[in-house]
């Protein structure tokens, strides 16, 4: 079966192709390449997929793209493209924003509305929780997000859900929650901290550190959307999480014995966006997916460390 992949050269995006390829799919992939970070990065995470048969690369936007033609003999999508990031989602960014993730969402959905998609699988994010009501969250829980990323992925999600409504597109949403592990983005919090360990350079934390995040391994977030392909409940929402509960000093406490190295670290206010907590009720994915995160924090952390250590050229 063929497959499109839209964020192909992202963190998510190109570790879920090669999984796809692996499992025997023929995978379309789209990406922009936009310089929300290096380039050599991105076509880095696309190296061992562009000599591969089974995999055709498209450097595009996605509004724009003839999405008809491309989607001629597709059986699935997989959305993962998107401008990610809470922190830099305020102010004039914000527009890059609503028109990466909620206009090309739209125009995804509406040149794919007539197809006959065996899945149409959306990326969402924990961000659409905000301060959450409950813990762990729940995908009926109020959703109120605090940040304009947020905003815009839970638009997206609506969107989707309105589509699938209204035009029987056979959709899922995941909820990711934190995601790490190799080929995370540069700005991302654990890669940060694992350079700054390598650099011996000052880590920033916003606030006492004492915030705690649902970290989720990155093949544990491909399983489930390969899982996604055969759930039975169409239009449906689930929480992937990864059962990794921690805070953010703890996390720092890890990377030290992992790296043997003394980190220096300094804490100042909390950055606006930033939640308190996040933590996954997956009993809806765990029921209907069958989905079952494996991968604990601290072996997570020593694979993306190993994986920086040995693509350090691309980071310098």
């Amino acid at each position: 079966m063929k497959v499109l992949v839209t964020g192909c050269a992202g963190f998510i995006g190109s570790t879920l192709s090669e999984r796809l390829i692996k499992e025997g799919f023929t995978v379309i992939g789209i990406d922009s390449l936009n310089d929300t970070y290096d380039r050599k990065i991105k076509m880095n995470n696309i190296s061992n997929l562009l000599p591969n048969n089974n995999f055709e690369f498209i450097n595009k936007n996605i509004i724009g793209t003839n999405i008809r033609e491309l989607i001629r003999d597709i059986d699935s999508v997989f959305h993962q493209a998107a401008t990610a990031g809470v922190r830099s989602s305020w102010g004039n960014s914000f527009n890059e924003y609503v028109e990466n993730n909620i206009n090309a969402t739209q125009y995804l959905l509406e040149n794919i509305k007539d197809k006959k998609l065996r899945r149409f699988i959306f990326a969402s994010s924990s961000s659409v929780y905000g301060d959450s009501t409950e813990y762990p969250s729940r995908i009926t829980t109020l959703t109120r997000p605090v940040s304009p990323y947020g905003v815009t992925k839970l638009s997206s999600e609506n969107l989707v859900y309105a589509y699938s409504r209204n035009y029987n597109i056979p959709s899922v949403s995941l909820r990711y929650f934190t995601v790490y592990g190799p080929r995370q983005r540069p700005d991302m919090g654990f890669h940060k901290f694992l350079m700054s360990a390598i650099n011996n350079n000052i880590i920033t934390i916003y606030g006492d550190g004492n915030q705690t995040r649902d970290f989720t391994y990155i093949d544990d977030i491909v399983e489930a959307n390969i899982l996604s392909l055969n759930s039975l409940n169409i239009g449906s929402i689930y929480n992937i999480g990864g059962g990794n509960v921690i805070s953010i000093n703890e996390t720092l406490n890890l990377i030290e014995q992992i790296t043997s190295r003394k980190l220096q670290i300094e804490y100042t206010d909390k950055h606006k966006g930033d939640v308190l907590k996040t933590q996954a009720n997956i009993i809806e994915s765990t029921n209907d997916l069958n989905y079952k995160p494996v991968f604990d924090i601290k072996t997570g952390l020593e694979k993306q460390y190993t994986y920086i250590k040995e693509n350090i050229n691309l980071y310098s």
